[in-house]
């Protein structure tokens, strides 16, 4: 009998073992972060800066590679498209929540076909203007904007960005008109506000804290539940008696919808690793990003949320994409 038993058990063992999942040897090859913008990018130095840790941490290379296009929809698409085991990630961002409002003829739904992994982190925004012209706070712009409008403008970097999409908000909020003019990148619109050519731009801080602190432009508020201890005397916009503006442009990692629960699980347990080293935080922060590190719970309440958000906004402003 006990002879039998063995048998039955060593018998079940093996059947175990042969239909043991893919995912429990997870990784055991390189696996791909693909990001939507092009190389020195904000999002792409992020990528790097924590991929290279979390190949470390998984024991395998951790290759970034850069689809750009269609604001990183072409990245996201590959990404949804990609096999559910782990091996390909999107760094995902506020983009992409954004063009599943504006786009039109995308083939794929980034709610719906893309998992969250992890919010890595925010990088604030700010209204700036030019410092020689700009008003002297946001209750002074709302006056202006009252008295004059349609006189003044606001840069963005094309139609249906998340730096036409502020500015929208705000003008809604606010009550204001202001005249929104777009151009094709974030370049060529820093270049004509710094030249006074427009009053106006909603824009990551990074890129402008120099000219910020060099006085060349002024910033009014701050996008965020905080005010930022690069500039402690800029207000929220909350504090400027502004809602709505709680959320700055964030970067998360996705995975494809249907990836098994405990590779995300690792991921993200190894992620929470890598975002509290001393070398990685100082490397975001050199890059003007604040750690959040929320689970894939908080970040798909925040990507729920923020659909909600831009898709009132594209309606009521009648935002088309370029």
């Amino acid at each position: 009998m006990r002879t039998i038993m063995k048998l039955a058990l060593g018998a079940a063992v093996l059947a175990l073992a042969a239909v043991e999942p893919a995912w429990a040897a997870y990784p055991d090859k390189p696996v791909r972060i693909l990001v939507g913008f092009p190389a020195g990018s904000t999002g792409d130095l992020l990528a790097r800066t924590v991929g290279q840790k979390l190949s470390e941490r998984l024991g395998q290379p951790v290759v970034v590679e850069n689809r750009t296009g269609a604001g990183s929809s072409i990245a996201a698409e590959a990404v949804a498209r990609s096999p559910a085991d782990g091996y390909v990630l999107l760094l995902s961002t506020s983009a992409n929540v954004i063009n599943q409002s504006v786009a039109s003829g995308l083939k794929f739904d980034f709610t719906r076909d893309l998992a969250p992994v992890m919010l890595i982190g925010e990088n604030p925004v700010v209204l700036v203007g030019v410092a020689s012209s700009a008003p002297r706070s946001v209750a002074a712009l709302i006056a202006r904007a009252k008295v004059l409008p349609d006189r003044m403008t606001y840069a963005s970097s094309g139609n249906g960005t998340f730096t036409h999409l502020y500015g929208e908000l705000f003008k809604l909020t606010a009550g204001v008109r202001i005249t929104h003019v777009p151009y094709r990148g974030s370049v060529p619109a820093m270049t004509d506000l710094l030249a006074g050519v427009v009053d106006l731009s909603f824009t990551p801080v990074t890129p402008v804290m120099a000219h910020i602190k060099s006085g060349r432009l002024k910033a009014l508020a701050v996008i965020g539940k905080g005010r930022m201890a690069a500039l402690p005397d800029v207000p929220t916009f909350a504090e400027a008696g502004i809602p709505g503006f709680e959320s700055a442009l964030w970067f998360g990692l996705s995975a494809p919808t249907g990836t098994p629960p405990a590779i995300i699980e690792q991921l993200n347990g190894e992620l929470r690793t890598v975002l509290k080293m001393p070398d990685v935080k100082s490397q975001l922060d050199g890059q003007g990003i604040a750690i959040v590190g929320d689970g894939p719970a908080k970040f798909r309440q925040l990507i729920t949320r923020e659909q909600g958000q831009w898709a009132r906004i594209v309606k009521a402003a009648d935002i088309k994409s370029e």
